[in-house]
């Protein structure tokens, strides 16, 4: 494809269709302003404003990403789900208030302490007895969880958003804990954009520590036949699995 000089400017992919919309973050607001603050739950815009003064906040999931949640797991009728991963619980909370009334999220983390500043909030909105919240380590609750055959294809859903180093070891109990057809979301799949940043690029220390383990866990999943995936350039970006087999 021959360049554009329109402007004095290239092409900047050359993939047929390619629409390059977040070309600016005036545009990313205006997506907030139009379509997700004035759908925003009061009990989630309430725990964004907490969330925001926390020193961690950069740990949150973005608000676009939370309304894309709750309508997803609308989309598939998810009951039975797990989050591993909570920080102050914004995630939690959209999923906890998109779950019929006896839905359950099976919710990990390994701070406690962060999940209590959103608790209030999440009481205060009625979804807590959702909650099974377990702090600590989430492998050993998977391994414990697979021990059991009944668990096996158990989970409508789940959402990871935890120690990117473990995303593989948590993909590889979670395709016998989800059921064909479930869905498993995991999040920071683009890493601040440092998927293609060059390897000597100036990066902070842990956008480069995590960054090899997120490539890693971007070609397995492109690679894996259980699943059929679409990796979305929402928040820090998502891929969305659906268990095929």
């Amino acid at each position: 494809m021959a360049s554009d000089s329109k402007n004095g400017e290239q092409h900047r992919h050359q993939e047929v269709g390619h629409k390059s919309l977040l070309q600016s973050d005036a545009l990313y607001q205006y997506i907030l302003e139009t379509s997700v603050y004035p759908r925003e739950p009061e009990a989630m815009k309430e725990l964004r404003d907490i969330t925001a003064k926390h020193p961690w906040n950069l740990m949150t999931t973005s608000a676009d990403e939370g309304q894309f949640l709750g309508l997803l797991l609308k989309l598939i009728n998810a009951k039975n789900t797990m989050e591993i991963g909570v920080y102050t619980g914004y995630s939690l909370l959209a999923t906890a208030l998109a779950l019929p009334d006896d839905g359950k999220i099976l919710a990990m983390d390994i701070n406690r302490e962060n999940y209590e500043i959103g608790l209030p909030v999440i009481q205060k909105a009625g979804v807590a007895h959702k909650i099974d919240f377990r702090e600590g380590p989430a492998l050993p609750v998977l391994d414990q969880l697979l021990e059991d055959a009944k668990n096996h294809g158990s989970f409508d859903f789940v959402f990871v958003d935890a120690d990117k180093d473990n995303y593989i070891n948590y993909h590889k109990r979670l395709l016998e804990l989800v059921k064909v057809g479930g869905v498993i979301a995991y999040d920071n799949t683009l890493w601040n954009g440092s998927v293609v940043a060059p390897p000597d690029a100036p990066m902070r220390k842990y956008i480069r520590y995590y960054r090899d383990f997120v490539l890693e866990l971007n070609k397995a999943l492109a690679a894996d036949d259980r699943i059929e995936i679409c990796q979305l350039p929402v928040g820090d970006g998502v891929t969305i699995c659906r268990r095929v087999k």
